[in-house]
C-alpha cells in the first residue's frame, strides 16, 4: 500500500446522492450553470466504458479525417471534460467558454446531473456503456494509478465498493439506466463497447449517420485506422501520457491498459463472479437493457 494515498473520505463525498471526487464538486455552480449550445455534442459514460475511444472517433469525424489535426493536441484539450478541475491541467468548463463551436463535451455525470441547459437545448448525446465486469477491474487500475485518488484496496474489497456505488460517480447500475431511460430520445445515441469491439465499422458508419454526415469509405477507413487501441495507445494525444506522473502515475499502469472485452475473467475468483451475478440481477431486474460480458 501506498503510504502518500489518502483517506477515502478525505477525497470523495456524496454529492445528491452520488460519491464525488471533492475538486469537482467544490466549484459545483459553475458546472450545473453551464450554457450549452444548440450544437454541443455531449459524449457520456461512467467511468471506464470507452469514453476516450468513442472521443476521438467523433473528434476524427469532425476534423473529417484529418490525423494531422487529431495530433494537434491532447485529446483533454480538444475535448473538455465537463466537471473536472483539477490544478493548472484540467478546467472544463473555462475550456468549453473559450470553445469555438460546434462544442464537443465529454462527461461522466448521470443524467441527473447533467446541467439542464443540455437537456433543454435538446443537445445530441453519444452514451458509450461497457459491461459492469469489465469496467470494475479497468477502474480498479484507474484507481491505482491516480495519485490524488486513496488506494482501492485488494481486488475484492474494491469490488464490493463498487457494487455498492461507494466508487467515484456512484452506482455504475443508476448510471446506465438513468440514460436508458432517456434512449427514445432522437437525439441520443447508445453505444455498447463490446459492439465496438466486436464491429467497429458498423458503429462508426452509425455516429457518423447520428451526426448528420454521408459515410465516406475514406472517412471510415481513416478513423479505424486511426482510433485502434494500438494507434492510442502509443499515441500521446490520446494515451493521457502528457499528464504529469504527479497526477497519473503511469509507471502504476498505463492509462490504456488492454482494451479487451472479458479481461474481467482474469480476476474475479468463481464465488466472487456468483456474487456478482446475483447482486447485479436484483440490482438491473427492471431494465431491459442487456450487456455482453464476453464476445
Amino acid at each position: 500500500m501506498q503510504p502518500s494515498k489518502p483517506e477515502y473520505y478525505d477525497v470523495f463525498e456524496d454529492f445528491h446522492g452520488v460519491l464525488m471526487y471533492k475538486p469537482f464538486t467544490k466549484y459545483w455552480d459553475e458546472v450545473e450553470t453551464f450554457t450549452a449550445s444548440l450544437d454541443d455534442l455531449v459524449i457520456a459514460s461512467y467511468p471506464k466504458s470507452g469514453t476516450t475511444w468513442a472521443s476521438e472517433i467523433v473528434d476524427m469525424i469532425y476534423k473529417e479525417g484529418d490525423v494531422e489535426k487529431c495530433k494537434q493536441d491532447a485529446i483533454y484539450n480538444r475535448i473538455p471534460y465537463l466537471e473536472c478541475r483539477e490544478e493548472n491541467i484540467f478546467h472544463g468548463v473555462k475550456q468549453l467558454k473559450e470553445m469555438k463551436s460546434p462544442r464537443i463535451v465529454k462527461t461522466h455525470l448521470p443524467a441527473q446531473l447533467l446541467p439542464e441547459s443540455f437537456w433543454e437545448k435538446n443537445c445530441k448525446i453519444i452514451y458509450v456503456c461497457r459491461n459492469a465486469k469489465d469496467v470494475a477491474v479497468s477502474y480498479y487500475y484507474f484507481f491505482l494509478m491516480i495519485t490524488a485518488y486513496p488506494h482501492p484496496g485488494s481486488f475484492p474489497e474494491f469490488v464490493e465498493k463498487f457494487m455498492q456505488g461507494q466508487v467515484p460517480y456512484g452506482s455504475w447500475y443508476d448510471h446506465v439506466n438513468s440514460y436508458w431511460e432517456k434512449r427514445k430520445n432522437s437525439q441520443m445515441l447508445f453505444m455498447f463497447y463490446e459492439d465496438m469491439k466486436e464491429d467497429i465499422r458498423k458503429e462508426v458508419i452509425k455516429v457518423i449517420q447520428f451526426l448528420g454526415r454521408k459515410p465516406s469509405e475514406e472517412l471510415i477507413d481513416k478513423i479505424i485506422k486511426h482510433t485502434s487501441f494500438k494507434e492510442m495507445k502509443n499515441n500521446p494525444c490520446t494515451n493521457y501520457t502528457t499528464v504529469p506522473d504527479e497526477m497519473m502515475d503511469q509507471r502504476v499502469t498505463p492509462f490504456m491498459r488492454k482494451g479487451i472485452t472479458g479481461d474481467w475473467k482474469n480476476h474475479f475468483t468463481v464465488a466472487m463472479n456468483e456474487k456478482f451475478d446475483m447482486h447485479y440481477m436484483q440490482q438491473m431486474k427492471t431494465s431491459t437493457m442487456k450487456f455482453r460480458t464476453e464476445i
